[in-house]
């Protein structure tokens, strides 16, 4: 069977937050681009990952008239608990302009793409064998396999890497054009989801390892456990999970179903640069954050609005300067961030569980959390980074 051939500006290979939310910016002033997906509509709509929107995010939607996305199922930003060896904790940190809000990914993808179809965009799922040619070339060639096996191809301009840490986008490139940065934490999260309420709500701190209890739905809840980088999935069992919870938190959670567990190792990995030829990799595809900081879809927005930016100017003004700043650009606010994200996750593990950097690490973060609650400044500089907005 011959092979399809086609022709558009920017082909942006997955369908995530980061790939939906460009291809909606660029349909929306009028750049054409096709959206490729190796995954089913059904499977991306039901992938659970992330579910904060910061006040950053929830402005960037507004500003392109794409604030529909956020309606529906989101949860509006409530004030969680704060637990410190089985104890609440008064917080006043109450931020009025952080606009953030809970919105568990599969709905923010789904409003995404029901938005990009409505409007007549190009998005093709079950992409098969993807392969990225002639990416320093002036008409990069996207090669695949659509549902029913026919050898297709896309020539473009422009290709946006925004599918994951393990896509085809950043493994495409030469390793040696590549520098990684990388740190390990040295623990794990056991990450649970559970369609149980969500009580308490919050963060707890404790000398058997911090824990948390997430929003990710009206009836689901994302537990997370610390644990040794060794443990696995089978030495937690459900009974386990929910007495863990209870002591680290001091009181009961509501429990209920385990969907879902698995264990994830904390670490912060950063690809400089960002981009090679015309291939440009945005999100998980260019960094990681440890989810402690809630910032992987603040980066894969900010990431994506830089380069919608870019992409728009270059086809409008014929200047390709903001494409060749993209990834300085990027790069500046990311390790602002990762710094950020290696803060919070270091104070909040050193504060409770000793075993790792000792008892004096530990008394140092609980009093850097104790100035977060009593100084007005180190609190406003939080609220900053925590909103996005720093």
């Amino acid at each position: 069977m011959a092979e399809t051939y086609e022709t558009t500006t920017v082909v942006i290979v997955g369908a995530g937050v980061a790939g939906l939310t460009l291809g909606n910016f660029l349909l929306g002033n009028g750049v054409s681009c096709v959206v490729l997906e190796k995954h089913s509509r059904s499977y991306v709509e039901q992938r659970q990952r992330a579910g904060t929107i910061d006040g950053f995010g929830v402005r960037m939607f507004r500003e392109w008239g794409l604030q529909e996305v956020l309606e529906g199922d989101p949860i509006p930003r409530e004030e969680g608990g704060f637990f410190i060896d089985g104890h609440g904790v008064p917080m006043d940190m109450e931020d009025e302009d952080n606009e953030s809000m809970f919105c568990p990914q599969q709905v923010l993808v789904r409003n995404l793409t029901d938005v990009f179809l409505r409007d007549g965009g190009d998005l093709r799922y079950e992409a098969a064998d993807v392969s990225l040619e002639d990416i320093d070339g002036d008409r990069p060639l996207v090669r695949y396999r659509d549902a029913d096996g026919s050898a297709r191809g896309v020539s473009c301009d422009l290709i946006a890497g925004c599918d994951g840490f393990h896509g085809i986008s950043r493994a495409t490139i030469p390793a040696d054009a590549l520098t990684r940065y990388s740190h390990e934490h040295g623990y794990s999260w056991l990450s649970v989801l559970a369609a149980a309420p969500t009580s308490p709500s919050g963060m707890a701190i404790h000398s058997r390892g911090l824990a948390g209890m997430i929003h990710r739905g009206a009836h689901a809840t994302r537990l997370y456990l610390q644990c040794p980088l060794d443990d696995t999935p089978e030495q937690w069992p459900d009974e386990r999970i929910w007495s863990e919870l209870e002591a680290r938190f001091g009181t009961p959670p509501s429990t209920g179903q385990i969907i879902d567990k698995r264990i994830v190792p904390l670490r912060s990995v950063v690809f400089d640069p960002m981009s090679y030829g015309n291939l440009y990799l945005l999100g998980d595809a260019a960094h990681i954050v440890p989810p402690m900081s809630a910032k992987g879809i603040h980066l894969a927005l900010h990431d994506t609005e830089v380069f919608a930016r870019a992409v728009i100017h270059q086809v409008r003004q014929g200047d390709r300067s903001l494409l060749d700043s993209y990834s300085p650009d990027c790069l500046r606010h990311i390790w602002n961030y990762q710094a950020f994200a290696s803060w919070i996750t270091d104070l909040m593990h050193n504060a409770g569980d000793a075993s790792y950097e000792g008892e004096f690490r530990k008394q140092v973060a609980r009093a850097e959390l104790q100035r977060l609650f009593t100084s007005p400044t180190a609190n406003k500089l939080f609220g900053e980074l925590t909103a996005g907005t720093n």
